[in-house]
Parts: structure tokens; C-alpha cells; sequence
């Protein structure tokens, strides 16, 4: 008997568009499904606790069935990818299956990724393996417990059956969430192809599902453009906060909600670098770590100009001209937030850079400072500190500016401790922790370390004793490591 969700509306609303957005596309059946991953913290969240002891549940989660007969759609969009305009582009191997709402009354689209090859496949087998898969999966709950917007994680569904990559693997399928899918690349898409009612019907749903306090603006899509610089230059300075680097942030890799969109080859820093390039086919650096908050203004010249038929160049223009401003105040308010500052001082930028600059020098381990800079505050004991800077003369001069600077601020020392270390997390998913999951996974068919690292990560600033091994430096074999857009 197949399963039954009564959450799921009959409809998607993606349809509303009309079939020149999408085009209808079954998935492609795999053998012998098994479940390889169920966040079950999340399903409980979404109102689908009852799924998850079901033994069908293996077959939706890598698209042998769909909820209640529905079709599943692919999206078509295009972008640039590394500066360059790629054409169209499209859900290759994404499938929107289904929306529910929670019962907190959020609307989620539920997308399948890596269920088989759609008319946007692009030659493609539209396929996911299974290591990029467990990255996914354990890098969006990550970052939701860091509070960082994020598209978000049901389930890892794998079968029997292998797709060649580099070389032979196994394929499974990512269950993941987003109010909605959307992304800069929608916008261009019929922009470029001379659509521009289309492009208002894009720009008039959007709003309306997901944006409504736009529609009394005097006009709405320049009100839309604004909403979505904001959210994304708050998104890239808590991205640069706590050490994220996304891999490849080209603009149909943007989502219009302002989430962490496609968990490629990401990774957090540990020494601190700020050219650091985490994705091993970037040859130019063009997404390092210091590149990410202009890559984000490029990006969003490129959705400004796909609005050029609804808002006028003088507008867009002084909107992206706001950009900068909303970085840096965003990203002020992170560091107050990682240094203990009850506010924030134009002179306390001289105090961040001098600090990055000792931990540059050092290769400092970023999230490990932090952590031990917010005990320092009711420790006071310097010699932590002392082991994790090679300047220790110039350390020395840095706290005892710190320490004048805390003067400032009528704070107690535990008070200021408490905001540090609810700012400065102590896991983050290295990329050895994930690479230890994924060769369980693969090597032997044990995924219980999947599920133990995504249990420590949904609570990242808590001292979690049983997982004191994931806030270790990295081991040396880690250096070694290296991730690709190949998945």
C-alpha cells in the first residue's frame, strides 16, 4: 500500500507559472533502495515523525514512487558560471517532487537530487554519488545549526547501482527542502532569451509567495531587488564569519531566498588563509574565501540585470550601490557578536584586521581561536592563546588592546563569555570528518557515522563531551584532501 501524506497539497505551485518554467519528468527507477540517511530531528519538524519506521520510505527517497501519483518537474534557468554566461542551464538532476507545510505553517518544496537524467540534464546521467551525497546532507544541517540560512536535509536514499565519475561509485539520491528553489539563474534565464513576460510572471510569483511585503512598494520588483541584496550580503558575512567557503558561487548557484544553496566543493577553513580555494577545479581563485563578498555583488549585477525590463538602470544601480554598506554592517555585527562587544566601533575594525593579520601569519586554526578567545574572557590565561599565535610579542600587544577595548563595554566577564561561545562554534564539518563518514559509507556500508556527525553539528556551540574528537585540528592526512564540482 503506498504511503499516504496528508500534508501534501494535490498540486505544486511551481505549476501556477505554466510549462514554459518547467517541464513534467518521471524519475528514473534504481534497484534494491535503501535508506541511507534519515534526519529524523527534521522529519519530526515538518510533521512526517510517522515516516520514519516505514519500510517503503527507501523507494520515495530515490524516486521509485512519488507522493500520492504526482509528477515530478525539473526548472529551467540559466546563469554564468565562473564569470562566464553558461546559456541555459536547468535542473539537471534535481526534481521537485512534492510541497508540504509544517506545522509551524511554512510552505517547503521537496526536491529529489540525483533521481535521474531530465530534459536539462545536458548530456548528463543526472545522477549524485554517494560522497558528495553525504556532504550535502551533512554540511545543510550544519550550517542550520550554525544559524545560517540554508536549504535543508530530509534523507540519503542509495540503490545498486554505480555512475562513472572519475571512477566507477555508487549513486544516491539527496531528499532536500527549501520554502523555495528559486534562484538568480530563473531571472536570467528568461532574460536572455527575450522573455520579459515571462519574466514578470516570475518576478509577480515570487513576490507573492515569498516576498508579499514587496507588493505595496511603488514598485515591487525594485522593492524585490533590495529584500534580496540584503539577505544575500547578510548570508556572505556569516558565510566569512565562521569560516565557510561555498566552492562555487555562480549565479544559478544563488538562491533568491538568500539560502546556502548546492553544497558542491565547500569547505571551512582551518588555517587561517584568507586566498584559501577550496574548490580544486577553481584555478584562478576566483571563489576563494576573499572573494566571496564581491562574487556576491557580481552576482547581484547579474539578477539586477536581468530586471532591466521591470526597474530602470538609475535604480538598480543605487540599490547595488547599497551592497557594500550591508556587507560590512553585516559583517560588523558577526564579528561584535565573536569578539564580546556589546556594540560596534568604526575603531574596532583596526582591532579585526590586526587580529587577522597574526592569525594569517600563523595559520591559525580560525573556529579553535575563537573558541579558546571566548574562554579566555573569564579564564584570563594567556598560555591557550599563546600556543595558536607564532607572534607571541604581537599577541601579547593584541590582548592588551582587547582588553582596554573590553573596558568599554559594562559587561561581566561570564555574560560576555556566553555571547562569545554562542557565537564561536566548536564543531564544524572538516572536511576529514566528512571524508571519515563518506569511506565508512563506501568502504563498508556503515552509515552510523553519518548520523553521529550530523547529531553533533545540529548543536554546534555546545560542549558536547562525546564529540570532543570532531573539535580536534585537523590530522595531517587531512592536508592531503582535495573535493572538485565532480559529484
Amino acid at each position: 500500500m503506498p504511503l499516504q501524506f496528508a500534508q501534501l497539497p494535490p498540486a505544486l505551485r511551481w505549476q501556477e507559472l505554466g510549462t514554459e518554467f518547467y517541464q513534467a519528468c518521471p524519475s528514473t527507477p534504481m534497484a534494491q533502495a535503501h535508506t541511507v540517511a534519515w534526519n529524523a530531528e527534521f522529519a519530526q519538524a515538518l510533521g512526517l515523525a510517522e515516516l520514519t519506521q516505514q519500510h517503503q520510505i527507501a523507494d520515495y527517497l530515490i524516486g521509485n514512487q512519488t507522493p500520492q501519483g504526482q509528477t515530478p518537474l525539473a526548472t529551467v534557468y540559466s546563469g554564468h558560471q565562473f564569470g562566464i554566461n553558461a546559456g541555459q542551464l536547468g535542473d539537471g538532476r534535481a526534481l521537485l517532487i512534492a510541497e508540504l507545510t509544517d506545522p509551524e505553517a511554512t510552505r517547503w518544496e521537496i526536491q529529489l537530487k540525483g533521481a535521474g537524467p531530465t530534459p536539462y540534464s545536458r548530456r548528463g546521467d543526472g545522477r549524485a554519488v554517494l560522497r558528495s551525497t553525504i556532504r550535502e546532507y551533512l554540511c545543510s544541517e550544519a550550517m542550520h545549526g550554525l544559524g545560517i540560512p540554508t536549504t535543508r536535509a530530509l534523507a540519503i536514499g542509495s540503490a545498486q547501482h554505480t555512475v562513472w565519475r572519475e571512477t566507477r561509485e555508487r549513486a544516491a539520491v539527496l531528499t532536500r527542502l527549501a520554502p523555495t528553489f528559486v534562484r538568480f539563474g530563473h531571472f536570467e534565464h528568461f532574460y536572455y532569451h527575450g522573455q520579459p513576460q515571462a519574466l514578470q510572471k516570475l518576478a509577480d510569483w515570487v513576490i507573492s509567495h515569498h516576498y508579499p511585503e514587496c507588493q505595496s512598494n511603488t514598485n515591487p520588483y525594485l522593492a524585490l531587488l533590495n529584500a534580496v541584496i540584503y539577505r544575500t550580503a547578510k548570508l556572505i558575512a556569516q558565510w566569512q564569519a565562521v569560516g565557510f567557503c561555498h566552492g562555487v558561487m555562480n549565479s544559478d548557484n544563488m538562491s533568491i531566498l538568500g539560502l546556502t544553496l548546492d553544497y558542491g566543493p565547500f569547505g571551512f577553513l582551518d588555517g587561517f588563509n584568507p586566498a584559501h580555494i577550496c574548490n580544486h577545479s577553481d584555478d584562478t581563485g576566483r571563489y576563494a574565501y576573499q572573494q566571496q563578498p564581491q562574487i556576491g555583488l557580481w552576482n547581484l549585477h547579474c539578477l539586477a540585470q536581468a530586471l532591466m525590463p521591470l526597474v530602470s538602470k538609475d535604480d538598480l544601480l543605487a540599490a547595488l550601490a547599497n551592497y557594500q554598506d550591508l556587507f560590512e554592517s553585516a559583517f560588523a555585527e558577526e564579528l561584535r557578536k565573536k569578539l564580546g562587544f556589546s556594540n560596534w566601533y568604526e575603531s574596532d575594525w583596526s582591532l579585526a584586521t590586526e587580529l587577522f593579520e597574526l592569525m594569517q601569519a600563523a595559520q591559525t586554526d580560525w573556529t579553535i581561536f575563537w573558541r579558546t578567545l571566548s574562554h579566555w574572557i573569564t579564564e584570563q590565561n594567556d598560555t591557550r592563546l599563546s600556543d595558536l599565535i607564532l607572534h607571541r610579542e604581537g599577541l601579547q600587544n593584541w590582548l592588551q588592546q582587547y582588553r582596554k577595548r573590553l573596558t568599554i563595554d559594562a559587561q561581566e566577564p561570564k555574560q560576555r563569555s556566553s555571547l562569545m561561545l554562542n557565537s564561536n562554534p566548536k564543531y564544524i564539518l572538516r572536511n576529514h570528518l566528512a571524508e571519515i563518514a563518506i569511506r565508512k559509507a563506501e568502504n563498508e556500508h556503515d552509515f552510523s557515522e553519518i548520523e553521529r556527525l550530523r547529531h553533533c553539528l545540529s548543536n554546534p556551540y555546545r560542549e558536547q563531551n562525546e564529540y570532543e574528537s570532531y573539535a580536534q585540528l585537523p590530522p595531517d592526512w587531512a592536508s592531503t584532501l582535495s573535493v572538485s564540482c565532480s559529484s
